[in-house]
């Protein structure tokens, strides 16, 4: 998942310098989305105990 966040940032950057606007925001907007998913799972595994093993 942290790898298709990363993804989403380098397509939001790249087209922010490109002049699309709409494609940045939308790629921004996925990956703040993805961002909190992978926040809200790392808190829920924090306090459960579970260890997570990539």
């Amino acid at each position: 998942m942290l790898k298709w966040i990363l993804i989403f940032l380098l397509i939001a950057g790249v087209a922010s310098l490109l002049g699309f606007r709409g494609v940045a925001g939308a790629s921004a907007t996925v990956a703040r989305i993805l961002i909190f998913i992978v926040l809200v799972v790392l808190i829920i595994a924090f306090f459960t105990g579970i260890v997570i093993v990539a």
